[in-house]
């Protein structure tokens, strides 16, 4: 039995602006670990090594949860799925706000990996209850609420960790989420869900989660070095076997969690390659600016320092918090196609422009912000014009592999940036050389430019 929405509820404002405030506490608590990190491994008696699995942790689960909210978003109704994800997300930052060990604190973070289907939910829902023209708006203010969210969340974590305690770092943004979601789940029409009958393929689930856990932990086993070439071998084995199998799963079962034929087509692998492009060079800039910042000012860098470094780093957050809103509207009038093509060209030329001028903050400064703008605005744009490019039955899937493509592109980026400054530093300083930074702005520089190849093939048509 299906059943179709013939004439959707229109939501209001106050359902809109609840849907805002809730990506906006999402992202603060997404980000308040970052800058709290030597604090957390001082409370917690654990040192860096440790301290990086609650980054890696959050990864892997929103990389895992991601296409499955999408999926039972579709089925079920973004509404209701998205209230039972929230609940879990709630469980999972107040786990962590009174954590007394590492186990415990890596609970809580697993728990909160699952905000990261909040997107695809909120795309499902602005999908189902706006127009398109509208649902573009909705889709970068979004996404621009819940990159802002990081902006606050790395402000607040400091002075409310030394004022008070590390534990009401995660109470204060998750009291915020309850209350987002109590106002969500009451001012949003509801959404029936989109079709009912075959049950869902929980085996395409297991396998498509398995593959993205050992694409990432994979990667990151070898690019840490150690590995032999064997175990690097058997590493791409084990990925490459998952992944086959997820797709013979896809292509016999009757309700597939991914169609492979949406996949497939032109608007939806165009957008998921360019998105990996551009977020592989992002990621590779997100890594490479801080740590040219920290270089010593008696060699060839700045000697900053974190507070110096956060500060520096503050108008790159602002630029992408602006971004959303602006890749909406602008998608609106020119096209989503437009806007793309010209973020991909403004990160492209400004990373190589930063491979030969980084003698200034301000240069890196600028560069930054001009990078964390333009990505922005071409991944809200890819997000929009899928959002509305798909079937309305498959908004949720379509664009939570897209936020999955964009998490892992960006951490495998920085993961390829540290590579390059690991083989390009010198014994004797033990420091990468000015050469390595230079190396590595033109390598992402180039990485973002081959989108350009994939956005040409993109249909005209991909514009709403």
């Amino acid at each position: 039995m299906t059943v179709t929405l013939e004439s959707p509820v229109r939501i209001g404002k106050p359902a809109l602006g609840a849907l805002g405030a809730l990506a906006l506490a999402l992202g603060t608590l997404q980000a308040v670990v970052e800058p709290s990190l030597p604090l957390l491994q001082h409370d917690l008696g654990i040192g860096p090594a440790e301290g990086s699995l609650i980054f890696i942790t959050l990864l892997i689960t929103g990389a895992v949860v991601a296409p499955i909210a999408g999926k039972l978003g579709d089925r079920y109704g973004g509404r209701r799925v998205l209230v039972v994800l929230m609940t879990v997300v709630s469980a999972g930052g107040l786990i962590s706000s009174v954590a007394p060990n590492l186990p415990v604190l890596l609970l809580g973070q697993v728990l909160q990996g699952a905000m990261v289907g909040a997107l695809p939910l909120s795309f499902i829902l602005v999908r189902k209850h706006l127009p398109p023209g509208q649902t573009q708006v909705a889709v970068g203010v979004v996404s621009g609420l819940f990159t802002g969210g990081s902006l606050v969340g790395m402000l607040i974590a400091g002075p409310i960790a030394e004022g008070l305690s590390r534990h009401w770092m995660f109470a204060i943004p998750t009291i915020a989420i309850i209350a987002a979601t109590l106002v969500v789940a009451r001012s949003m029409p509801d959404d029936p869900p989109a079709e009912s009958g075959p049950r869902i393929d929980w085996l395409g689930v297991i396998l498509l989660s398995c593959t993205l856990i050992a694409l990432v932990l994979g990667f990151m086993a070898v690019t840490g070095g150690g590995l032999s070439p064997l175990a690097t071998g058997a590493v791409t084995v084990v990925v490459a076997a998952l992944a086959t199998g997820w797709v013979a799963v896809e292509r016999r079962v009757s309700s597939p969690m991914v169609d492979l034929r949406m996949l497939a087509s032109p608007a939806m692998w165009s957008s998921c390659v360019v998105t990996l492009l551009m977020s592989l060079g992002f990621g590779m800039t997100v890594y490479l600016v801080p740590q040219l910042f920290s270089v010593s000012a008696e060699d060839y860098g700045f000697g900053a320092d974190s507070s110096d470094i956060g500060l520096f780093l503050l108008p790159a957050t602002i630029a992408g918090i602006a971004a959303g809103t602006v890749a909406g509207m602008a998608s609106r009038r020119f096209g989503a196609r437009a806007v793309i093509t010209a973020g991909t060209i403004v990160t492209a030329g400004t990373l190589i422009v930063l491979s030969s001028l980084h003698d200034a903050t301000w240069q890196l400064i600028v560069a930054r912000a001009l990078i964390g703008f333009a990505v922005s605005v071409s991944a809200t744009a890819l997000l929009a014009s899928t959002a509305t490019a798909v079937a309305a039955k498959d908004t949720g899937i379509a664009t939570s592999l897209l936020v999955v493509t964009r998490v892992v592109g960006v951490a495998l980026g920085a993961q390829a940036g540290g590579v390059i400054l690991e083989a390009g530093t010198d014994p004797a300083s033990d420091l990468p050389t000015e050469a390595t930074f230079t190396t590595g702005f033109i390598i992402a520089g180039v990485i973002a430019a081959l989108s350009l190849l994939v956005v040409r093939v993109m249909k005209k048509g991909t514009q709403p």
